[in-house]
């Protein structure tokens, strides 16, 4: 049988890490290994329980298609979180779109955009979060990745790349706080960004979704520096514990928030209207957000102890839940995620998210007790 054709694009990407990831893992369990699990970002916290209630007491008794710009409940929610968080004011019918979560966002979205041929560039970190790239590419731009070093502060500077870069760039991605680093962006940065937006005529989109994991200062938003020309994804996977249920929104310029809109009304990936129920409660509410913070904390805490007595660097990791570890001389970030896995414990090589060579990252999705036992069993393995 001939094989079927498949679009070109699908060849040149990387193999999606929690495909690997899960195959690595399901011949381990196989054999009857424990494993401890800091590969993928899904914490193992119970999701809190007034949102399981509101999602429950949301079930229809009939089920109806829902609408792909969400309830204006949950828009009004969106509104008064972001006027919380962050000071920033939104019109919740004219800059506010929900989403099936950031991932669902990130790869649909530079379709909205893609059509002026003289703009086909769209700026991404590198490392990054993979589906930059993949959305790119399947809408036919070309990814434009950038370094991110601890000698540039892990920061994309639109400076660096030039105005014939820059002149050509439809969408440039900034990703603070920035996964899988961890490392956060300062407010003259964002501005700097911004400005450089106006002159030059690009879209930034600001990956904000872990916004509220963070261990000193609060994280900002590219919206508190400027709305024109930007657009912030956010979600309540980590946030609230609602990984599964893929809730997001994006907000922003209105005039892009309305070429969002006419392209979310047509692939049919509007979240049920109990999803939606949820996702209004969670956003207007900021407790269960701070007790998930103070225990990522904890588990941070225990982690960077460990580190600092084994003599092994942690760079950025300011905020959301990942370490950004620094392997032992003599290793690279295969080998190293490799003897680790041999004991048991999952964590994922820099260079699953691109540029990340010499490092691996380390998710704090594991219970509290869960990561003093990895701690133990990680102890036992040679430097």
């Amino acid at each position: 049988m001939r094989a079927p054709p498949k679009n070109p694009v699908l060849g040149q990407l990387q193999t999606n890490l929690t495909v690997t990831l899960d195959e690595r893992k399901a011949r381990l369990r196989a054999e009857g290994r424990r494993l401890f699990d800091f590969g993928l970002g899904d914490p193992r916290e119970p999701t809190p329980p007034f949102l399981r209630e509101a999602l429950r007491a949301a079930v229809p008794e009939v089920s109806q298609y829902p609408s792909a710009l969400g309830t204006p409940a949950l828009r009004r929610a969106v509104a008064g979180y972001l006027a919380r968080r962050f000071g920033v004011t939104v019109d919740p019918e004219t800059q506010v779109v929900p989403a099936t979560g950031a991932k669902e966002t990130i790869f649909h979205l530079p379709l909205a955009f893609r059509g002026d041929q003289d703009r086909s560039l769209v700026v991404m970190p590198d490392p990054g979060y993979p589906t930059y790239e993949v959305g790119a590419r399947l809408a036919g731009l070309e990814p434009v990745k950038v370094a991110l070093t601890e000698a540039n502060r892990f920061l994309v500077e639109p400076d660096a790349l030039g105005p014939a870069v820059l002149d050509r760039t439809l969408l440039f991605w900034v990703s603070y706080p920035h996964n899988p680093t961890g490392a956060m962006a300062p407010r003259d940065y964002l501005e700097r960004v911004g400005a450089a937006a106006r002159r030059h005529g690009f879209i930034v989109v600001s990956d904000e979704c872990y916004a509220d994991i963070y261990f000193g200062e609060p994280p900002l938003s590219m919206l508190q520096a400027q709305v024109e020309n930007v657009l912030a994804i956010h979600s309540c996977s980590k946030r609230s514990g609602m990984t599964g249920y893929r809730s997001g929104f994006v907000a922003g310029d209105a005039d892009l928030i309305a070429i969002l809109k006419r392209l979310r009304s047509h692939p049919g990936v509007a979240s049920p209207d109990f999803v939606n129920a949820a996702a209004t409660a969670a956003w207007g509410d900021d407790v269960h957000a701070a007790g998930r913070r103070a225990l990522f904390k904890q588990k941070r805490d225990l982690f960077a102890a460990f580190f600092a007595e084994r003599g092994l660097t942690v760079h950025g990791s300011e905020a959301t839940l990942y370490l950004w570890v620094k392997v032992p001389a003599g290793l690279d970030s295969a080998g190293y995620a490799l003897r680790l896995l041999e004991s048991g414990i999952v964590v994922a090589p820099g260079t699953a998210f691109g540029a990340g060579e010499g490092y691996v990252r380390v998710a704090l999705v594991p219970t509290l007790d869960e990561c003093q036992a990895a701690i133990d069993c990680w102890r036992r393995i040679p430097t």
